[in-house]
């Protein structure tokens, strides 16, 4: 059987991606766990909307600042431009955005946005409910816990996929294939994204010779709170920050302030770095205080935040909350125009937080994520329509190399806190120089296939931090290099 396009990825791009492919075509979507163990699932803020032509405007410019220079000017004027349509296509479709007292919907606004202009659902919840509704559109089947190990590509053209499915690898043929597998949490010891995450179609894409770009812009979010045991940690909204939560020491100093006029409402790179800097230079811990909210407010606002923390034993918003910085975005990725095409390859697409258009820069703007993935997705699918594909089957080998070897968890545990300590928020060359010698020596070794997709997708983001020897964005350099 070929099918006329395959998705990897069923968080919000690739879902947008098949609610906009017609019944008609033969659709799979391949995941490689459960559908809600995606990023998009755990989204809290929202999705930013321009208000009107204006808003249009001014959404570029916030965007491009926040991008510290390195956007894509056209790919932001698409992004801005389409967001509207994208977004009331999902109002139309029966999608609910929250809304205030008098029934109109709630703009709330984030750090580096100069107007309210996003919009949330479920109060802190905006992803899950976004993602149960995208699940809800799909026409098409999906293939759960399958993996993908290979990319199926010979004379430049994309002939379909190499997966692990019940612990045995099969070919899955396809006359189009569209990569929407997300970031590369799980690459480091703090991350906000789903357990999953792990940059293994980046990894395919290197040894492929597929252009990946801007791999060393890593975001990192400013308040998560960490002091739990798993990997993955609880993320605490910009949307806090937005409506008035404060950054504040030991003592309740409010220390943004020194840091940024714009204090909490400053860009994550800015906001990540004075935290950094602030524990530092002062040795104390960093609370996220909600001082600012009525209780009531607070609970209907952010409901699931409060219900999460409760659990902890904090009791919002009397409580403040230890937060640090994690790893949560990866603003890089595969290189592809602003249909979602990969150049050098036919027939191969990547959007959402795998592809990289440049529409981010050297920062992401706060929520535009979950735009970014709705724009791209509806771009894709729609140039999928419109391109006739002639398909010829091709005979491809499968592989026999082994996909998991004994030290492999030994190795992964090794990577992250290497990646946290050298490759974080602050870095030096002699810290990035380390890291790349160990994850070169680490392939050095048996190793199985999907720790060395992982090693492959962390070099090239060490090997793009050393290029980029001047700080900018959420690349920062100390001058201690």
């Amino acid at each position: 059987m070929v099918y006329d396009v395959v998705i990897i990825g069923a968080g919000v791009a690739g879902l947008a991606a098949a609610m906009n492919l017609p019944k008609s075509k033969k659709v799979l979507i391949i995941n490689k766990n459960h559908p809600w163990e995606c990023n998009t699932f755990y989204a809290q803020g929202g999705v930013v909307t321009a208000i009107n032509d204006e808003d249009e405007i001014s959404l570029i410019q916030d965007t491009m600042e926040a991008g510290a220079g390195l956007c894509n000017e056209h790919a932001v004027r698409v992004l801005s431009e389409h967001s509207a349509q994208v977004v009331g296509n999902l109002i139309e479709r029966g999608f609910e955005f929250d809304k205030n007292k008098e029934g109109e919907l709630h703009y709330t606004k984030e750090a580096a946005h100069s107007a309210s202009r996003i919009l949330h659902a479920g109060g802190d919840a905006t992803g899950r409910y976004l993602h149960h509704f995208l699940l809800e559109q799909n026409p098409h089947p999906m293939l759960e816990g399958a993996q993908v190990t290979d990319l199926l590509i010979d004379e430049g053209q994309c002939y379909g996929v190499c997966v692990n499915y019940n612990d045995e690898q099969k070919h899955i043929f396809s006359k189009s294939v569209v990569i929407a597998s997300g970031g590369l949490g799980s690459l480091f010891s703090f991350h906000t994204n789903a357990s999953k995450i792990s940059g293994d179609l980046q990894g395919i894409c290197l040894e492929k010779n597929i252009e990946l770009e801007r791999m060393e812009m890593l975001q990192f979010h400013p308040t998560v709170y960490v002091s739990s045991h798993a990997a993955q940690k609880q993320l605490l909204t910009e949307a806090l920050r937005g409506e008035g939560a404060q950054l504040v020491g030991e003592n309740n100093y409010a220390f943004m302030k020194d840091y940024d006029d714009r204090m909490e409402l400053a860009p994550r790179d800015i906001v990540s770095r004075a935290i950094f800097d602030y524990k530092q230079r002062t040795g104390e811990e960093v609370y996220l205080s909600f001082n600012n909210f009525e209780e009531e407010y607070f609970n209907n606002r952010f409901p699931n935040i409060a219900a999460n923390l409760r659990g902890i034993g904090y009791d919002l918003p009397k409580d403040r909350v230890p937060i640090s910085p994690a790893f949560h975005y990866a603003i890089g990725g595969i290189k592809t125009n602003l249909d979602g095409e990969i150049k050098g390859v036919d027939n191969l697409y990547a959007i959402g937080e795998v592809a990289s258009t440049g529409v981010h820069g050297a920062n992401r703007l706060a929520s535009n994520s979950l735009l970014e993935g709705l724009v791209f997705a509806s771009r894709a699918a729609q140039k999928i329509k419109d391109k006739s594909v002639t398909y010829v089957p091709k005979e491809f080998p499968i592989s026999t190399d082994s996909l998991r070897c004994e030290d492999d968890k030994l190795y992964k545990g090794q990577l992250r806190r290497i990646m946290w300590d050298d490759v974080g928020i602050v870095r030096t060359q002699r810290g990035l120089k380390e890291a790349l010698n160990f994850i070169e020596d680490t392939l050095s070794k048996p190793i199985g296939r999907f720790l060395k997709l992982r090693l492959l997708t962390a070099k090239e983001i060490v090997k793009s931090a050393l290029k980029r020897k001047v700080s900018v964005g959420v690349h920062y350099m100390s001058e201690d290099s």
